[in-house]
């Protein structure tokens, strides 16, 4: 139960509670990855930030939809496999020292988030909140994504 609050809270609250201890958790999780960062191949959006291994990024050659692999669960992500919410390979981008990918996608359906908006849609992308002048989070518009 506490869990399910601390995430809501995460997730839809305004306090900022940046994880910088995220990358040593990642460094923890026993296997290689490396960041992948999925971005709208039509508009250039920054959909999500996740990790990809060797089998994850086989995967996604070969089926053709983002696939990652989650470094809390230690297991393979197909995104989209739950939600529908599938993101299509349009093609996979190397960075110049070769230790981070770029997928480009198109969303199957609208959202490419696993949370939902105030009217139960899934959002499109997950950065929706930006840091306000006042260091609290505040939730970006719908127009503004």
């Amino acid at each position: 139960f506490f869990s399910h609050i601390m995430g809501k809270e995460l997730e839809e609250g305004v306090e900022l509670t940046l994880d910088f201890a995220k990358l040593k958790k990642v460094a923890n999780c026993g296997v290689d990855v490396i960041p992948v960062v999925a971005q709208h191949a039509e508009t250039k959006d920054i959909l999500v930030v996740a990790y990809a291994n060797e089998l994850a990024l086989n995967e996604t050659l070969k089926t053709r939809i983002a696939t990652f692999w989650s470094t809390s669960r230690n297991e393979l992500w197909v995104k989209g496999l739950t939600s529908g919410d599938y993101l299509d390979l349009v093609d996979v981008r190397v960075n110049c020292e070769q230790n981070s990918l770029l997928y480009r996608v198109l969303p199957k359906q609208k959202g490419a988030c696993h949370t939902k908006d105030a009217t139960g849609q899934t959002r499109k992308t997950c950065y929706y909140r930006r840091i306000g002048p006042d260091g609290k989070m505040e939730f970006i518009s719908e127009d503004e994504l």
